[in-house]
């Protein structure tokens, strides 16, 4: 291969190989933005760092050599790897830029058919994609999870992601997941052994579901948690649509509420289901580590999402008489 030389007098200044790798056998991706206004040489510093190019002297050396291709460099967003050479990296900056970021929402609650079901509505994956890697938990774990699956994890935020053809369900995930340990699990590490992590979390999911007033959070958590410590039944009607394919089939609900072989059915079986029922919200979860203690061993909410809490069965029976819930 022809080698690049800078010499003064006699005295050579050094050598470069412009088809050389700038490391032979590492093909870690760099996503790489040029700035607007940037220059080729000026962005050498920048390559060096990321592992891109060997040395800024190399680079300069080749830029003097190759001055057309030097004057192509476009802004934007760019996929480099550590093995290419610098005649590959400097083609690359002169061809398409990356498609630019765009947001995606995982609303709080959302399960991980819900979020599956979104992204295969934009026509991002394939259905069943996103659902498939998280049941399984088929990516790199940031840290231990004791459940089956990753439900709950899933940290409900709007993420800027690259959109196709290089979206990937599960650099969505792993982005989810560290979230969640960012956010909620390495700030609560020294809480979390009392009840442990999987027993907050899915407690969590169901308070996200069971309660939308915030400052009731932590009220609806210390009761679930008294009905767990007693050996009570939660009766928590969420974790039975949770399986559903459709949460508002109130047909296949109630014969589900009616099963008492499904793990799922708070009512008939005692303790946590197998899962979290959604991903929480960090309210959820921090009213499921920190509940509020309270002469509530039962609860339900009124038509207009009022909380009402009872201290005895009858008392609340005349409540869902009074409020017209059953």
């Amino acid at each position: 291969m022809r080698r690049l030389c800078l010499f003064l007098t006699a005295l050579s200044l050094g050598c470069v190989d412009p088809d050389a790798p700038a490391t032979q056998a590492d093909a870690t991706e760099v996503t790489f933005q040029v700035p607007s206004g940037a220059t080729a040489r000026g962005i050498g510093p920048t390559l060096v760092e990321e592992g891109l190019v060997s040395g800024e002297f190399g680079w300069t050396l080749y830029l003097r050599r190759n001055p057309d291709e030097a004057t192509c460099l476009k802004a934007g967003r760019f996929l480099l790897r550590r093995d290419m050479s610098m005649r590959e990296v400097m083609s690359t900056l002169c061809g398409t830029p990356l498609p630019e970021d765009v947001p995606f929402t995982v609303l709080e609650g959302w399960r991980i058919r819900d979020i599956d079901g979104a992204l295969a509505e934009k026509g991002w994956i394939v259905a069943g994609a996103y659902t498939k890697i998280a049941e399984s938990k088929a990516v790199a774990l940031p840290f231990p999870i004791e459940s089956a699956t990753l439900e709950g994890f899933l940290y409900p935020e709007t993420y800027m992601v690259t959109p196709p053809p290089r979206f990937q369900p599960e650099d969505l995930i792993e982005r989810q997941l560290k979230t969640f340990d960012e956010r909620f699990r390495v700030p609560n590490a020294g809480n979390l052994d009392a009840r442990g992590l999987h027993a907050v979390v899915v407690v969590a999911s169901m308070v996200e579901r069971e309660e939308r007033t915030d400052a009731n959070r932590p009220m609806v958590a210390g009761v679930l948690w008294k009905r767990l410590d007693h050996g009570w039944q939660l009766g928590v009607d969420a974790t039975s649509r949770y399986p559903l394919e459709d949460w508002t089939d109130n047909n296949a609900f109630v014969r589900r509420l009616r099963d008492p072989d499904d793990p799922y059915n708070t009512r008939l079986r005692k303790g946590l289901p197998p899962t979290a029922i959604g991903n929480p919200s960090l309210r959820s979860l921090e009213a499921a580590l920190h509940p509020e203690d309270s002469p509530w061993w039962f609860y339900l909410h009124d038509h207009d999402g009022v909380f009402h809490g009872a201290r005895t069965g009858d008392d609340h029976d005349a409540n869902r008489a009074r409020y017209g819930v059953y």
